[in-house]
């Protein structure tokens, strides 16, 4: 990880009829970075990776990735700049096989008549993208078969064969069984471990423990607190809003 800031937010602010469902936010990434966003529902973070992928448009502020600016640009344009998302309900293509889909999603950068032409085997990027996720055994098979856990790490490949420089993941683990969760971590620490930077939204707390190493929880909008899993767990109002304060024996929330 580098110092340089790849992704910065500026006094960002998203309003659905009159409720801001991000108010004034600041948020820095730094360039190789795994970054989890947690909080409360309603919080803000799936809004926010909207908002940075093209899906909502921000009311105010600034969100710059690699020192270019992305508000107002079009889905397509912040993707072909090397941002790359899931989805909290992966989004594949059920009656194609997991060859065609991540191959369909590979084919994004190639140039329009290249499109028009039938492709020859499968490109290296492909094949690679499809054993990063541990899928390759199952190329061929549709991806309406898959499993819960199975369509997310599709997905997965299917950006990753687009070589993003920031993957952003939107509850990834969410339905996933303990070890398919284990699986996702270890994938997700691969990645960012081979350059790049990752943004993780993510629930279960016993996957964000494991596995962060920055955490930045989000309220009403707005940035709550930062730091390590262990500084966040120890702030005090973000147990008040989020995790909870211990327990007596009497179930009397403890003072700390």
């Amino acid at each position: 990880m580098t110092d340089a800031p790849l992704l910065e937010i500026r006094g960002l602010e998203v309003i659905f009829d009159g409720f801001h469902a991000v108010d004034g936010l600041d948020l820095t990434v730094r360039e190789g970075e795994v970054r989890f966003l947690i909080g409360p529902n309603g919080a803000g973070k799936t809004t926010l990776v909207d908002a940075i992928t093209g899906l909502v448009r921000p009311a105010g502020g600034s969100i710059r990735f690699a020192g270019e600016e992305l508000v107002g640009q079009r889905e397509h344009r912040i993707v072909g700049l090397g941002v790359g998302r899931t989805f909290q309900t992966p989004t594949v293509f059920e009656q194609l096989s997991v060859l065609e889909n991540v191959d369909v999603a590979a084919s994004f950068r190639l140039p329009f008549r290249s499109l028009l032409r039938r492709r020859r085997g499968v490109t290296d990027r492909v094949r690679r993208a499809l054993e990063d996720v541990g899928l390759a055994e199952l190329q061929e098979e549709p991806a309406g078969v898959l499993s819960h856990g199975q369509r997310q790490w599709l997905e997965v490949a299917m950006v990753l064969c687009q070589r993003p420089r920031l993957l952003l993941l939107d509850e990834p683990v969410a339905g996933m069984t303990g070890e398919e969760r284990l699986r996702t971590g270890e994938l997700t620490t691969r990645i960012a471990a081979e350059g790049t930077t990752v943004v993780v939204i993510e629930h279960d707390m016993d996957f964000v423990r494991r596995f962060a190493t920055r955490v930045t929880v989000m309220h009403e909008g707005a940035l709550l607190a930062e730091g390590t899993v262990a500084e966040v767990q120890q702030d005090a109002m973000v147990r008040d809003v989020y995790l909870g304060r211990p327990r007596d024996a009497r179930g009397a929330a403890v003072v700390a």
